[in-house]
């Protein structure tokens, strides 16, 4: 059975962003795109538009000295604009390592990523982290 193109642009989408591919990845997000991210860390918050978007994934590779990883483990959609990743982070910052579960709650219209929402399955080991 053929995956979904939801499934399709969100798997792509990980493989830009684990490639480093960020002008690709651009084309797959919406203009408006938002990227809520969680926690008390330096990169929570709401980012908004593509630059903000993109620039926020750059610092992720910034503030972790490169070693920010995220395998993608799973895609789930609903056939209705809407699909939820589940995946593995590591990264290692300031004498801290990060090993955690998350995920993110994609909102799609057309073929763009119109809004990104980020949950983690341990918010204090992420704003530890992030602190």
């Amino acid at each position: 059975m053929a995956e979904h193109a939801n499934a399709r642009l969100v798997r792509k989408g990980y493989e830009a962003f684990v490639q480093g591919d960020m002008e690709s990845l651009r084309t797959m997000l919406a203009a408006d795109v938002a990227h809520h991210v969680p926690g008390t860390g330096v990169l929570a918050g709401d980012y908004k538009g593509q630059d903000e978007v993109i620039d926020m994934y750059r610092r992720l590779g910034e503030e972790t000295g490169g070693t920010f990883r995220v395998e993608l483990r799973q895609v789930l959609v609903d056939g209705r604009g809407h699909a939820v990743t589940l995946h593995h982070l590591t990264a290692d910052r300031q004498g801290k390592h990060l090993d955690a579960d998350g995920g993110i709650v994609f909102r799609i219209v057309g073929d763009k990523l119109t809004d990104l929402d980020e949950c983690i399955a341990d918010i204090d080991a992420m704003n530890d982290f992030w602190s």
